[in-house]
């Protein structure tokens, strides 16, 4: 069943789609100085186009996330969203938030806070904004006929992501203090709750995609939702190594790090299994390769290399090094790009009517952009851990260092334009679907 209000979603994932253009923007620019050409300095200087890049990245996840919650939720609930009006409303405000934190770094107005950068009174902006959409979606779930285990967690994964932010808005003089808190919103909410939201849409696209039985699948989502609970929440642990708290954080960071790649190691067999048991006759295979995609490039980039350096007899050497950037890339483009990259392949043809999934360009969008990021993520590794050699155990002047690894970040930029590529035919194969429409999802009723 089909809801015309599901049509909203259409313009999160196009708001997801523009964000991530400029966040490759911004990519491109700090690449391009590390190489030596940075002809932008005096414009753009390199902190600058760092924390564009970054908001940008939490931003146009956070409008992928709100997009598939607005297409599943009524689907889910069966009924029609309770206000299509104040879900503009909320996407008005959203696209606000980003394109005013955008122009205040490049005017040096922000927090300078790490990952929290945007100025205080944006906080409340986005607060309210949340406030907005968790009530749209809470009271569509309360009104509707049925309250699935699939919506239950989308909707606590969403709940929690909005109240982890309080912590990253309450001042402290004491910078130990503020880093303490300041995890609380940067790690639990992508180790921890942001997980709850990817198994969320995970097994609605699985349950749509295989035609395996829902009872199954969402037995499933509960073995996530306990491992990631256990492993993220203290997870945490392994951020506190330098900041000057108790010696205890060594092993309790350390124990549950370890434990951390179990709850995507549980996504990735989740989502083969169900592929497996299921009938593969749905006719949306690109729908089908993301959603596959995302659970096991997740546990390779979130799971296994978050592993590889997060523990403290390795993350003494790599903490602040280019070793954490391979990590986050891959870790964000597998667990949550990937995944929104899926629900938007798979409700597109739904709401605009027009089965243009089985093309090659739709193929090679897939492919160019996995190949190269993953081509990314090895430049990334390579010239980090050279940087762990000759900055730490050589002793080599930062500098000095960072000149001798530049010819890695030129590799970097050839196999960032390759995903470069990929994304722009994506985001053809999106203009090309055109907009959604009533009829299409009537047709499906």
């Amino acid at each position: 069943m089909k809801y015309k209000s599901q049509k909203v979603a259409y313009w999160f994932f196009a708001l997801s789609m523009l964000l991530l253009v400029l966040q490759i923007t911004y990519g491109f620019i700090m690449g391009f100085a590390r190489v030596g050409l940075d002809n932008l300095h005096d414009f753009i200087p390199f902190n600058t186009a760092r924390a564009v890049h970054t908001n940008l990245l939490v931003v146009w996840l956070l409008s992928g996330f709100m997009g598939a919650a607005y297409y599943i939720i009524p689907e889910e609930a069966q009924r029609e969203l309770v206000s299509v009006k104040l879900a503009y409303v909320q996407l008005i405000s959203l696209a606000l938030v980003g394109v005013v934190s955008i122009v205040g770094f490049h005017f040096n107005i922000w927090e300078g806070r790490k990952f929290l950068e945007i100025p205080r009174p944006l906080d409340y902006l986005v607060v309210v904004n949340v406030l907005l959409f968790l009530g749209l979606i809470l009271i569509t779930l309360f009104k509707g006929k049925r309250r699935t285990t699939t919506a239950l967690v989308l909707s606590m994964g969403l709940l929690f992501a909005a109240l982890l932010y309080i912590p990253g808005m309450l001042p402290f003089d004491s910078q130990v203090s503020d880093s303490f808190f300041r995890w609380w919103v940067v790690h639990l909410w992508v180790e921890g709750v942001w997980e709850l939201i990817m198994g969320g849409i995970l097994s609605f696209l699985l349950i749509k995609l295989t035609g395996v039985d829902r009872e199954v699948i969402e037995k499933w989502l509960y073995v996530i939702v306990g491992l990631t609970f256990l492993s993220g929440v203290l997870g945490t642990g392994h951020h506190y190594y330098y900041i000057g708290v108790n010696d205890i954080w060594l092993i309790v960071g350390g124990v549950f790090s370890a434990l951390e790649p179990l709850a995507f190691l549980a996504m990735a067999l989740f989502a083969v299994n169900m592929y497996r048991k299921g009938e593969k006759k749905h006719p949306n295979k690109l729908a089908l390769y993301w959603t596959l995609g995302a659970a096991i490039v997740s546990f390779i980039g979130a799971g296994l290399l978050g592993f590889a350096h997060t523990l403290p007899q390795t993350n003494l050497y790599t903490h602040g090094t280019l070793v954490t950037a391979m990590h986050g890339h891959l870790a964000f483009w597998g667990a949550y790009g990937m995944i929104v990259f899926a629900i938007i392949s798979y409700a597109l043809p739904n709401m605009t009517g027009r089965k243009l999934y089985d093309s090659a360009r739709g193929r090679m969008a897939y492919w160019f952009s996995n190949i190269g990021m993953i081509g990314m993520t090895v430049a990334f590794g390579v010239a980090g851990v050279a940087q762990v050699y000759l900055e730490r155990k050589m002793k080599l002047d930062f500098m000095t260092v960072q000149n001798e690894i530049s010819i890695h970040f030129v590799v970097l930029m050839l196999c960032a334009s390759l995903f470069t590529i990929g994304i722009i035919l994506y985001i053809v194969d999106f203009y090309k679907h055109g907009k959604p429409t009533d009829e299409a999802l009537e047709e499906q009723n």
